[in-house]
Protein backbone atom coordinates (compact mmCIF):
# COMPACT_ATOMS: atom_id res chain seq x y z
CA UNK A 1 0.00 0.00 0.00
CA UNK A 2 1.35 3.42 -0.97
CA UNK A 3 0.33 6.38 1.18
CA UNK A 4 1.28 10.01 0.61
CA UNK A 5 1.34 12.40 3.56
CA UNK A 6 1.28 16.09 2.68
CA UNK A 7 2.62 18.32 5.42
CA UNK A 8 5.36 20.79 6.26
CA UNK A 9 8.26 21.03 8.68
CA UNK A 10 7.31 22.15 12.16
CA UNK A 11 3.67 21.05 11.81
CA UNK A 12 3.03 19.06 15.00
CA UNK A 13 -0.18 17.57 13.55
CA UNK A 14 1.78 16.30 10.53
CA UNK A 15 4.55 14.86 12.68
CA UNK A 16 2.04 13.19 15.00
CA UNK A 17 0.20 11.55 12.10
CA UNK A 18 3.48 10.40 10.57
CA UNK A 19 4.47 8.80 13.89
CA UNK A 20 1.14 6.97 14.05
CA UNK A 21 1.43 5.78 10.45
CA UNK A 22 4.86 4.36 11.19
CA UNK A 23 3.36 2.34 14.08
CA UNK A 24 0.37 0.78 12.34
CA UNK A 25 0.43 -2.92 11.61
CA UNK A 26 -0.33 -2.63 7.89
CA UNK A 27 2.47 -3.04 5.35
CA UNK A 28 2.79 0.30 3.60
CA UNK A 29 5.13 2.60 1.76
CA UNK A 30 4.85 6.08 3.24
CA UNK A 31 5.88 9.01 1.08
CA UNK A 32 6.09 12.30 2.97
CA UNK A 33 5.72 15.41 0.82
CA UNK A 34 6.73 18.84 2.09
CA UNK A 35 4.20 21.30 0.66
CA UNK A 36 6.68 24.17 0.98
CA UNK A 37 8.80 22.61 -1.78
CA UNK A 38 6.09 22.72 -4.46
CA UNK A 39 3.86 25.75 -5.18
CA UNK A 40 1.00 23.56 -6.42
CA UNK A 41 1.00 21.43 -3.26
CA UNK A 42 1.22 24.56 -1.12
CA UNK A 43 -1.71 26.21 -2.89
CA UNK A 44 -3.85 23.09 -2.56
CA UNK A 45 -3.00 21.98 0.98
CA UNK A 46 -1.75 25.01 2.94
CA UNK A 47 -4.92 25.22 5.05
CA UNK A 48 -5.70 21.51 5.36
CA UNK A 49 -2.48 19.71 6.33
CA UNK A 50 -1.91 17.01 7.25
CA UNK A 51 -3.49 15.41 4.21
CA UNK A 52 -3.28 11.66 3.66
CA UNK A 53 -3.69 10.13 0.20
CA UNK A 54 -3.85 6.48 -0.86
CA UNK A 55 -2.19 5.96 -4.21
CA UNK A 56 -3.21 3.04 -6.41
CA UNK A 57 -1.57 3.18 -9.81
CA UNK A 58 -2.35 6.64 -11.18
CA UNK A 59 -5.39 7.10 -8.92
CA UNK A 60 -5.08 9.12 -5.74
CA UNK A 61 -7.79 8.47 -3.15
CA UNK A 62 -8.04 10.92 -0.24
CA UNK A 63 -8.28 9.38 3.23
CA UNK A 64 -10.84 11.20 5.43
CA UNK A 65 -9.27 13.74 7.76
CA UNK A 66 -8.17 12.08 10.97
CA UNK A 67 -8.63 13.56 14.40
CA UNK A 68 -5.37 14.50 16.11
CA UNK A 69 -6.69 12.45 19.04
CA UNK A 70 -7.12 9.30 16.94
CA UNK A 71 -5.19 6.33 18.24
CA UNK A 72 -2.86 4.25 16.09
CA UNK A 73 -5.62 1.63 15.88
CA UNK A 74 -8.20 4.23 14.77
CA UNK A 75 -5.82 5.51 12.10
CA UNK A 76 -5.35 1.96 10.80
CA UNK A 77 -9.11 1.34 10.79
CA UNK A 78 -9.83 4.55 8.90
CA UNK A 79 -7.23 3.66 6.28
CA UNK A 80 -8.58 0.13 5.90
CA UNK A 81 -12.17 1.40 5.47
CA UNK A 82 -11.09 4.05 2.99
CA UNK A 83 -9.14 1.72 0.74
CA UNK A 84 -11.45 -1.23 1.35
CA UNK A 85 -8.79 -3.74 2.41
Amino acid sequence: MHLILYGKPGCHLCEDLQDKLEQIDIPLALEVRDITTNPDWFAEYQYTIPVLIYRQGDAEIPIPRLSPRASVQQVAQTIQKSVKL
